[in-house]
C-alpha cells in the first residue's frame, strides 16, 4: 500500500485538512486580481505575463496581464494582477 494511500485513509477517519498531511498546494482566489498559492515548491518563471510555481503535483502555470508577486514566503505567494487563467501541469 502507498505511503499517500496510508496518509488519505488517516484524513478520512481524523477530518484533517488534505493540504497539510500531505503537502498539497492551496490555492485560493480572489475574483480576477489575486491569488495566494501555499505549499509551493520555489518560482520557476516570473515575468509580468506568465508565472510558473513548482509544487508537489506538478507546475502551476498562472497567465495574466500586469502580475507582480507582492509576498514570497517560505510555502506562501501572493500574486496580484489581472488573472486571466490558472493550470496545473502534471
Amino acid at each position: 500500500m502507498k505511503s499517500n494511500t496510508i496518509k488519505e485513509g488517516i484524513l478520512n477517519l481524523v477530518d484533517f485538512p488534505k493540504d497539510v498531511l500531505l503537502n498539497l498546494p492551496k490555492i485560493t482566489v480572489i475574483g480576477n486580481t489575486q491569488i495566494t498559492v501555499e505549499n509551493h515548491r520555489g518560482i520557476i518563471e516570473y515575468i509580468p505575463e506568465r508565472i510558473r510555481i513548482n509544487s508537489t503535483i506538478g507546475m502551476i502555470r498562472i497567465s495574466g496581464k500586469n502580475m507582480i508577486i507582492n509576498s514570497v514566503m517560505t510555502e506562501i505567494l501572493v500574486i496580484t494582477g489581472k488573472i486571466i487563467s490558472i493550470e496545473i501541469i502534471i
